[in-house]
């Protein structure tokens, strides 16, 4: 592998650094395999020195050399000194320079002692490059895992909150608060304008949008900006809201981070969990806030408490975040003590699903013992870290969806007319579940298949109730007659204005009023109309005979308050109705509804 190194490198050498292009990796799928073994300190030399004669002492800091091996052969001894001292003066050469070293280890099966040996003793040199330059070394198992943990760019962390951590109003802390994890963005499609001439070089074919506001009783005149106002749909109506207003009853809470609580660690599930992850550190530098920190993290944890927060990370934020607060104790001395926080939901945010109990099913239904076993043992198989290793660790498992979106994207630059191709291996491994993994488990399928019968769910005949729904005997009429709300706003709106709700067509009328928007009273006027049509249906009825048009317009009337968020009309209605049952003899008529 050594020639091979030392020809990419050199061939890499003689072009200037820029992004990693097509003629980049046509240059290196071209280069013939080595069969010696390769040197990563020389590797570590070459792209350094690469760096260096590019940039010069420019960008500082800026410099990152990603270095890629199994670390199982060994290095060559130095002609002086030991190979030690060898990567301690590289380390020191790379720190006068602003160079940063990001090493992926490739796990691989070791032949035997002399390879271990020889590996333990290259993990050792990459853990050295740590004491005098800035460097972190990844260890991966396999192509998903590697292209997981090749970053194209690392973007510097930025603080959300430099303050207080105030525990009580005697006793503040100075800390700093980073996001831990966010979410992986999909990359923003902009519009492309090929108005601009060929020719032009600074053209940047960005597509610009304006948009003009008209008044509605003359197209032809303008709105000026500040003669327009925000408007908000509040059931049939539009409000208007100014500016203004809105700041006079805007929620600003003052910035700061406060403690609640204390709790013990095991109130807090884990499904309570929401959006990203926060580390709070102690101010850099500052002694005391350290000392402070690291002692409350640790009482936390030999206590097994967490601290419930409430955060607001800049003036003027509208809204407040509540979190858990969890102590991680650091296992590095160099490294001091932190927190993370996990934002916790409210209430209503809140959707506890109630499943029912099997103490509550007769003993016939009961699972017995194989059948429980069995179940368990399906569970436990989708443990993705069965063995205390997770199978798909985040930081080093590639989003699939942006893997795929980039490589088809490079297709059809390209190829502007080709199909799309099917996934390739590395994105089926990613996206599926791992063959090896699977087949180990097949026995517990298998024997929860044997345990649960599955059965088909015989048709039910047709209920007792619907027989409410049909028409009377002598109706010409063959099908059963469908109780079913109208969408008034998908109808065609109808040339005749609708003023009144009629004894001919009620849903239709209905309908009409409800889709009329030459003022707010109609909406109000339908409603009304319709709940006394209905109760003269019911009131007027002989035997049950106006239950089916009734319900029919309670129905309408029940989606048209959904539509209009006017739920509170429609439920005190059937109140109404519901306190009159004797009164209009509804029995029959709410089992219909039912």
């Amino acid at each position: 592998m050594l020639n091979t190194m030392k020809s990419a490198l050199s061939c890499l050498a003689q072009k200037d650094i820029k992004v990693v292009d097509d003629l980049i990796m046509d240059t290196l799928r071209e280069l013939p395999r080595g069969t010696r073994n390769g040197d990563f300190l020389d590797a570590i030399v070459i792209g350094m020195d690469m760096l260096i004669k590019k940039f010069g002492p420019t960008n500082k800091g800026k410099h990152r050399i990603c270095l890629i091996t199994d670390a199982q052969h060994p290095v060559k001894e130095p002609d002086e000194g030991s190979k030690a001292d060898q990567v301690d003066t590289i380390g020191q050469l790379m720190k006068s320079h602003g160079v940063r070293l990001d090493c992926i280890v490739v796990r691989v099966k070791l032949a035997g002692l002399i390879e271990q040996m020889a590996a333990d003793e290259n993990i050792d040199l990459l853990n050295q490059f740590s004491k005098s330059t800035i460097s972190k070394i990844i260890h991966v198992d396999g192509s998903i895992s590697l292209l997981g943990a090749l970053r194209t760019r690392n973007i510097s962390p930025v603080t959300i909150y430099r303050g207080d951590l105030e525990l009580s109003s005697s006793m503040k802390i100075k800390v700093w608060v980073y996001k831990k994890t966010s979410e992986e963005k999909f990359p923003t499609l902009n519009k492309y304008s090929d108005k601009a001439p060929g020719n032009d070089k600074f053209a940047t074919h960005e597509l610009k949008i304006d948009y003009e506001y008209k008044n509605t009783e003359d197209f032809d005149r303008i709105v000026p900006p500040e003669q327009r106002i925000k408007g908000y749909r509040y059931g049939p109506q539009i409000v208007p809201i100014s500016s203004a207003e809105w700041e006079a009853v805007k929620f600003t809470p003052e910035k700061s981070v406060k403690l609640l609580g204390f709790t013990d660690a095991s109130n807090i599930m884990r499904h309570y969990y929401m959006k990203d992850v926060y580390v709070f550190i102690p101010e850099p530098g500052n002694v005391k806030a350290i000392l402070a920190v690291s002692s409350l993290a640790r009482a936390m944890k030999e206590m097994n408490k967490v601290a419930i927060m409430r955060c607001v990370w800049r003036q003027g934020q509208g809204n407040v975040i509540i979190g858990v607060l969890t102590p991680n104790i650091s296992s590095s001395d160099n490294i001091p003590d932190s927190f993370y926080l996990n934002v916790l939901p409210f209430a209503e945010d809140v959707r506890e699903f109630q499943f029912p109990s099997f103490s509550n099913l007769p003993a016939s239904r009961l699972p017995n013992e194989l059948q429980q076993e069995s179940s368990d043992n399906l569970v436990k198989m989708l443990d993705l870290a069965p063995d205390g290793q997770e199978l798909l660790k985040p930081e080093l498992t590639p989003n699939p969806v942006l893997q795929r979106f980039y490589q088809s994207l490079d297709l059809r630059w390209k190829h502007p007319d080709a199909q799309l191709p099917e996934l390739d291996a590395t994105l089926m491994r990613m996206t599926g579940p791992d063959p090896n993994t699977l087949s180990a488990l097949t026995s517990e399928v298998d024997s929860f298949r044997k345990q649960i019968e599955l059965k088909d769910n015989p048709k039910k005949g047709r209920p007792k109730k619907l027989a409410l729904l049909e028409k009377p005997s002598g109706s010409n009429e063959e099908t059963a007659a469908v109780v079913k709300a109208i969408d008034y706003q998908s109808a065609a709106p109808s040339a005749v204005k609708v003023e009144k709700i009629g004894h001919s067509n009620p849903l239709q009328d209905f309908e009409a009023m409800m889709a009329r928007r030459d003022g707010s009273k109609w909406v109000e006027k339908a409603i009304k109309e319709m709940q006394c049509h209905i109760y003269g249906l019911l009131e007027n009825s002989f035997l049950g005979d106006n239950f089916l048009n009734a319900a029919e317009c309670l129905m309408a009337l029940r989606s048209s308050c959904i539509l209009e968020q006017e739920p509170k009309k429609f439920n005190e209605f059937l109140h109404y109705l519901y306190e009159n049952k004797k009164k209009l003899d509804l029995h029959e008529f709410f089992e219909l509804l039912s």
